[in-house]
């Protein structure tokens, strides 16, 4: 079961299933995803011992290495999604962090700089404005 899943994520990039089957999905992909930033004859063999899928072993070597190979860990995001109506369990959305096109798009807007301006200064910047003019008139009287 967890070879399918495993690879199913692989060849999809996000698959939704239930919260325990998730938890166990986890720990058995993401070593992989580690082993595939090598990419020798042993870490294929290995990763091909584990998913026993040819197509998701060529994927994950070919386009999934290359695209995590700077991130120290955390390849997969498990996002909550509700409840199945018939028996009531709690399904999730895992997905390949570095493939979610939507969520890369929005942290590139995030990072955006912007300006920081206390709000105190504006609010003082016009009563000092008009003490020192106050001042002035008498003494030009």
């Amino acid at each position: 079961m967890l070879a399918n899943m495993a690879s199913s994520l692989i060849l999809k990039k996000r698959i939704t299933t239930t919260e325990a089957k998730a938890k166990a999905l986890k720990p058995y992909v993401e070593p992989l995803i580690t082993k595939s930033k090598e990419d020798t004859t042993h870490s294929r063999r290995v990763v091909f011992s584990y998913l026993k899928d040819k197509e998701a072993t060529a994927e994950l070597f070919r386009t999934v290495a290359p695209k995590v190979a700077d991130r120290p860990g955390g390849y997969l995001r498990i996002l909550h999604t509700g409840f199945r109506s018939g028996d009531a369990a709690e399904m999730v959305l895992v997905e390949l962090v570095d493939f979610n096109e939507a969520a890369l798009a929005a942290g590139k807007k995030e990072a955006k700089k912007t300006t920081r301006r206390s709000r105190a200064k504006k609010a003082d910047a016009p009563a000092e404005a008009e003490a020192p003019a106050a001042a002035e008139v008498p003494a030009a009287e």
